[in-house]
């Protein structure tokens, strides 16, 4: 089996970053709901925060490369202009712009993952101070925890809707 540079580029950029990302999200979210006085030691509250404090900074470090690789990288193949005549297939925007029934997913998916996709490495790297500046404030601060989660939550959202749309628009308009 053999992979071309853009196809490589693709898998990287969505099965590994993007994907390592998304997983990671559920023993983030544990970690953060478990903070909880009465279900954990002092011993384990300190152990639960170190891993959360590495584990938010290394989620917020994959997702600041999943959409650099993304929009530098990726979707520069994605955008190219095909010349006079060409196969518009060869092409994905053209050929998704150029399809009545196609369109929305550039309009619309494509534009989500050009623009929104940036809000999750913000979010999570906002996360990763947070539980870093707050961590054992998070455990008595049921408000502050909850404002945290929320923000991670929002940054799962948008990761997992712009990683929805990219294989959705890669199924309809590959990457050749």
């Amino acid at each position: 089996m053999s992979l071309s540079n853009r196809e490589f580029w693709t898998l990287v950029h969505g099965m590994f970053l993007g994907a390592a990302f998304l997983l990671s999200f559920a023993g983030g979210l544990a970690g953060l709901y478990s903070l909880r006085p009465q279900w954990v030691t002092a011993a384990g509250i300190e152990e639960r925060l170190g891993r959360l404090r590495w584990g938010t900074t290394v989620m917020a470090i994959v997702a600041w490369l999943t959409v650099i690789t993304g929009s530098y990288i990726v979707y520069p193949w994605y955008r190219a202009t095909p010349p006079e005549g060409a196969d518009l297939s060869l092409y994905p925007r053209s050929f998704l712009k150029a399809s009545e029934a196609l369109s929305g997913w550039h309009s619309f998916g494509m534009e989500w993952k050009e623009h929104v996709a940036w809000f999750s490495p913000i979010l999570a790297t906002a996360v990763a101070y947070l539980v870093w500046k707050y961590g054992p404030q998070l455990v008595e601060n049921e408000k502050l925890r909850k404002i945290v989660i929320v923000l991670f939550i929002l940054a799962f959202a948008t990761a997992g809707i712009a990683g929805l749309f990219g294989a959705l628009i890669t199924k309809a308009a590959p990457l050749l």
